[in-house]
């Protein structure tokens, strides 16, 4: 028997690994190394460059086996210089552990990992208990856990029942648990005028003018009121460029990235649809190309 896991410390040590997606920064290393101490089977299912860490304790195939999903990417830090404290730093101070991913969600595998390990020492199951977690889950997701599940099918690996570990309690830990997650829609949205210098703004047609009407529309739009198991729809601004060199010239192109967080009110293609309808209106008004 190996002695207990302590989350805590292996929340820091996970913040210590600079994990950026789609870097791994060492993190699969060390929660394999935790969990083959500990009697797992680990196997690594990496694809496209993206780590991601699969380990069993129990046999391959059980008719009961429980499963916790969780990823160890963290989206950028941004300005480093701006935090209080070292972003892989895991510094604690007043009670509270600093760092990149402290939340979202080093701590729910740590804790998990913690768990699972003291589950199968203290009482082993009849069964099997399974972690799968992935390093592309910030990202596009294209070789996280769906790779995770491709791997399963093919190896005959199964779980009768999941818990996704990611951080859904408003203000007080435990006190909401949810059974199923938005889905995550992200736009780019280029427009196209004609370039022109800013003393004479009537001989361009402005790219810029045009994006903000956009936006303004999308932001302004009530995409719905929630669902029963659901929250409201949310639209978010997230990137807006135009690549312009100096400040007395009018742009011929101007772009932004929105994200839409989706209830089952919504689907890809109806918001795609409605996007696009919102576009066209935008464009015949300014004359230009979105």
């Amino acid at each position: 028997m190996t002695h207990p896991v302590d989350p805590v410390d292996l929340t820091a040590r996970l913040i210590r690994c600079p994990s950026v997606t789609p870097e791994d920064g060492g993190a699969m290393a060390l929660l394999s190394e935790v969990l083959s101490a500990a009697g797992f089977a680990c196997s690594r299912v990496d694809r496209g460059g993206i780590a991601n860490l699969y380990a069993r304790w129990g046999q391959r195939g059980a008719s009961r086996s429980f499963g916790f999903n969780g990823h160890t990417d963290v989206v950028p830090v941004g300005d480093a210089a701006a935090w209080t404290h070292d972003p892989f730093g895991a510094v604690v101070k007043d009670g509270l552990m600093y760092g990149r991913g402290a939340c979202d969600m080093k701590s729910g595998v740590a804790a998990f990992v913690a768990a699972a390990v003291d589950f199968v020492q203290e009482t082993p199951p009849d069964g099997a208990v399974i972690l799968a977690i992935t390093g592309d889950e910030e990202g596009e997701g294209r070789d996280g856990t769906m790779a995770i599940l491709d791997w399963m099918a093919f190896n005959g690996e199964r779980m009768s029942h999941c818990l996704v570990g990611e951080p859904t309690c408003p203000t007080e830990m435990g006190e909401m648990m949810k059974i199923g997650r938005r889905g995550s829609m992200t736009a780019q949205i280029t427009v196209t005028g004609v370039q022109g210098h800013s003393a004479y703004p009537h001989r361009a047609k402005n790219p810029l003018s045009a994006l903000v009407k956009l936006l303004a529309r999308l932001d302004a739009e009530a995409l719905d009121r929630g669902t029963q198991h659901f929250d409201p729809s949310t639209l978010a601004i997230t990137t807006i460029d135009c690549g312009n060199p100096a400040n007395n010239i009018i742009p011929a192109r101007a772009t932004a990235t929105v994200n839409i967080r989706f209830n089952d009110t919504h689907s890809g293609d109806t918001l795609s649809a409605w996007l696009r309808q919102e576009a066209e209106t935008v464009a015949e008004a300014a004359g230009v190309k979105i």
